[in-house]
């Protein structure tokens, strides 16, 4: 690993609540803080996997469907599918005993652990160190506090979404200019520009996803009815372009779906109250969108409280409980989904493109994914890389 200076932070920064990815499994055991890592035992992991082919996303996952989304400066997306190490890229890498370490703004969901999942696991095949993986806990002084100790062990790559895009921007530019590799998830600081400050950021087709989820919603709902939107209540771009995705395509190709009620949540646990308040002022309401799943289970409470078994709601994100629901024939009739294992397989290849010194896209996107009750089984396995749950299987079966 080439030496470098270290840097010393310093910030005086707000907390600011944010979502970007799904995950109703908030039990989850959450990843290594930084100073409590397992960097001996996954170096020699890394050693003992074989290269038995380049590297790819999974090939199972469609590659006809569009690409609607566009990065956080406008960038033009690029397929996911289009990224490649060659055998013999991998075995240059897998010689530079380089180091990664991994920022996450929360790690307690279903989406965070399957993107570290799918870091590690290519980390891993190009014999690359993960020496942190870092939980902010959607606090911006917790991630900066992180990325300060992670920076006292001067990685080579560092794989991060900021809690905040301005506030971070400080803390994620002292690392740039200490040499490290910066490869984003979904968003980018302020004032980053792709190929001089970092390498490329990787994001699902949120726009997509959002398209997907209207024509799940019109399909339940026989092309008609009265809906009301959920969406995130702030600036946050990948959770605004689903709901614009999705106000859009019911606007422009349902004449017949009315959106008669908008709210907005600022936090994930808001759903059901805010939920519960859209079905008291609408009580004719035929069905619901929920900007992503956490909130979407506050609002499957919600409906159950009022008795509404037949209101259709679709969502962004495959997470456990909406899937559950979903496997039933419960109210969560259609899901955009993430591919967020694979986002992970992505940002670890453009990890290595910089390593490596060739050219990386600026904007990367996995493709979205349409989950009915009729594929959730399937679906699960391509999101994840791991079969569903049990209960999940039982109830689709």
């Amino acid at each position: 690993m080439k030496k470098m200076k270290t840097v010393a932070f310093s910030f005086t920064l707000s907390a600011l609540l944010i979502a970007s990815g799904c995950g109703a499994d908030d039990s989850a055991s959450p990843p290594e803080q930084a100073g409590d890592t397992n960097g001996g035992e996954q170096a020699e992991q890394a050693e003992d996997v074989e290269v038995d082919g380049p590297i790819t996303i999974n090939p199972g996952i469609p590659k006809d469907t569009e690409i609607f989304s566009k990065g956080p400066q406008g960038e033009v997306a690029e397929s996911a599918h289009d990224l490649v190490l060659t055998e013999e890229e991998i075995e240059e890498i897998r010689k530079g005993e380089y180091t990664a370490a991994i920022a996450m703004h929360y790690a307690g969901n279903d989406w965070s652990r399957a993107q570290v999942n799918g870091l590690e696991a290519t980390f891993a095949k190009m014999g690359i160190d993960v020496i942190a993986v870092t939980d902010g806990q959607f606090s911006v002084e917790k991630q900066m506090s992180d990325i300060e100790t992670i920076m006292a062990r001067q990685p080579d790559i560092l794989v991060s979404i900021p809690v905040d895009p301005v506030s971070s921007a400080s803390a994620y530019r002292q690392a740039a200019e200490a040499g490290t590799k910066l490869v984003f998830m979904d968003n980018v600081p302020d004032g980053f520009t792709p190929g001089e400050d970092y390498v490329s950021v990787v994001s699902a087709d949120n726009y997509g996803n959002g398209v997907a989820a209207a024509h799940e919603m019109a399909e339940a709902l026989g092309g008609e009815g009265k809906i009301g939107v959920i969406y995130h209540d702030a600036d946050f771009f990948v959770t605004a372009q689903r709901v614009e995705a999705f106000e859009t395509t019911i606007k422009e190709e349902y004449p017949n779906i009315e959106i008669v009620d908008r709210s907005g949540i600022a936090n994930p646990e808001d759903g059901e109250q805010v939920a519960a308040a859209m079905l008291t002022r609408n009580a004719d309401l035929d069905g619901m969108f929920v900007v992503w799943d956490v909130p979407a289970e506050g609002a499957l409470s919600a409906a159950r409280s009022a008795g509404r078994d037949d209101l259709v709601v679709t969502t962004i994100d495959l997470g456990s409980g909406v899937a559950l629901d979903m496997a039933r024939g419960g109210n969560i009739k259609g899901v955009g989904a993430q591919l967020p294992y694979d986002q992970g397989v992505a940002e670890a290849i453009l990890a290595g493109y910089a390593l490596l010194g060739k050219e990386a896209p600026p904007y990367i996107a996995v493709p979205a994914l349409s989950v009915t009750q009729d594929n959730v089984v399937e679906s699960w396995e391509l999101v994840y890389s791991e079969p569903a749950p049990e209960e999940i299987q039982n109830a689709a079966e």
